[in-house]
Order: structure tokens, then C-alpha cells, then sequence
């Protein structure tokens, strides 16, 4: 197994400073870079434990707060494990931090974390990959779409509200993507009914985009996520594998 070196960074932005956390194998290699968005519960230890298996796996990995306008993560006190049914105030706070970073400013800060991917000595020349979680699977949609020539490859796990009808859904952007995609749709979740599945894979083919998605059986909104009460060991492992398929594809 690779050593990993992981360290806190900060990523100038239009609208400030984002924190973030930076991981990469520790032989001093540039290695390609993957751009890891996160969930609503935002950067915290079992997402830097996931960037730290990416590393392992021999790439450079960051993960920014993107919620940084509201604060340096952890913004919320969230307990070891996460049970939103045991603790519902968790969401009333998430909420409208979560609402509040739209499509327009999250891609704005898109731009200023790849620009800042390309100056570091740890990443190799050439395009991103990126992986995104719940809310992170619509930042890695919008992020392929809007800077198409600095990603080569995007995955998305449990992501909700993906091909909507509002103005600025995600699924909108399909035309501009050149990265091949993948998407791990949860078919117990409430977030990403059967019929916006099938509205983003359609867009998607129309666009002549390189996708593919599956449904994982059984798995729940955040099946990935191993500090929550949603997480599935069987949806995670697949989810990895998937993912790491798709890195290997694309580096």
C-alpha cells in the first residue's frame, strides 16, 4: 500500500479563502488529480479517510469545504455517527447552507479549485477526474459541463436532484461534457426518482456523452457515506470499485 501524505490547505476563491484538505502518495511523484466533493455534512474525518484511500491508490486528491462562506469546516457539530431521524435540527442547520450555494457561485469556486490543482507540484499536467457525494454528484455534473477542457472523467454516488425542471438543473449541461461519466443512483432514495434516472440518461445519450449509471439495489441516499445510519458496506465497496474502474480508464 502507497504512503500517503494528507495536509490542510487553503484555496484562494473569488469570494474568499476555502479550506481544504490536500492528499497524495509520498514519494514526491505529480500524480493526476482528483477533485473530491463532498455531502451536506461537509469535510470531516471519514471524508479525508476517503481521500486518503484515492491517494493510496496513487493519485492527488482535494477536497475543498464548499461551504467555506459560512466558515473553516467543521461548520456543524455533527455527533460520530450521523443519524439524521435521531437528530432532525442536524438538517434545519444543513439546510440553508446547503440552499445557499448556488450553481452560479459553486462554479465559480470550481474554476478557482482547478486553477489551483494545476500550479501544485504534486499534480501531473493534464486534466482532472472528479468524484462527488449526494450534493457533491450535482457539483461533479455542473463542474464537467462548465470547464469541459479540464475534466477528463466525473463520478457521482447518491446524488439527488440531477435532471430537474427547474432552469438550472444539472442535466442541462450535457451538451458542453467531454468527460466520460459515472453515476451509482441509489434506488431507495426519495431525491432521484425513477423518472429523473431516466431524463438524466437520455439527456446524456442525446449528447453523445460517454456514460454509464447503475442502480444499486436496497442502498440509500448516502450508502457510501460509513459514518451515517445510510450507509451500505456492499453499495460502498461497489462504489469503489466502480469509481477506481473509472479512474483507471481515464489515467
Amino acid at each position: 500500500m502507497t504512503s500517503v501524505q494528507g495536509t490542510p490547505v487553503d484555496i484562494p476563491t473569488e469570494d474568499g479563502v476555502a479550506d481544504a484538505y490536500l492528499v497524495h502518495p509520498g514519494d514526491g511523484t505529480p500524480r493526476p488529480a482528483v477533485l473530491l466533493y463532498q455531502d451536506a455534512f461537509g469535510l470531516r474525518p471519514h471524508l479525508r479517510s476517503m481521500a486518503d484511500r484515492l491517494a493510496e491508490a496513487g493519485y492527488t486528491v482535494l477536497v475543498p469545504n464548499v461551504f467555506y462562506r459560512h466558515g473553516r469546516a467543521p461548520l456543524f457539530d455533527l455527533p460520530e455517527f450521523i443519524d439524521p431521524a435521531a437528530r432532525p435540527e442536524i438538517f434545519e442547520k444543513i439546510m440553508p447552507v446547503m440552499q445557499s450555494l448556488t450553481p452560479e457561485l459553486a462554479m465559480r469556486d470550481a474554476g478557482a479549485y482547478l486553477r489551483w490543482l494545476a500550479d501544485r507540484p504534486e499534480v501531473a499536467d493534464g486534466p482532472v477526474a472528479l468524484t462527488g457525494y449526494c450534493m457533491g454528484a450535482r457539483l461533479a455534473l455542473l463542474t464537467a459541463g462548465t470547464y469541459p477542457d479540464r475534466v477528463a472523467a466525473a463520478a457521482g454516488f447518491h446524488g439527488g436532484r440531477l435532471a430537474t425542471d427547474t432552469p438550472d438543473s444539472p442535466h442541462l449541461v450535457a451538451e458542453h461534457i467531454t468527460a466520460e461519466l459515472y453515476f451509482g443512483h441509489a434506488d431507495q432514495d426519495p431525491s432521484l426518482p425513477a423518472e429523473q434516472i431516466e431524463l438524466l440518461a437520455t439527456t446524456l445519450t442525446e449528447a453523445g456523452v460517454r456514460h454509464r449509471y447503475e442502480v444499486y439495489e436496497g442502498a440509500q441516499h448516502g450508502f457510501t457515506q460509513a459514518d451515517t445510519a445510510s450507509y451500505s458496506p456492499e453499495g460502498d465497496e461497489r462504489h469503489w470499485a466502480a469509481l477506481l474502474d473509472l479512474l483507471k480508464r481515464t489515467f
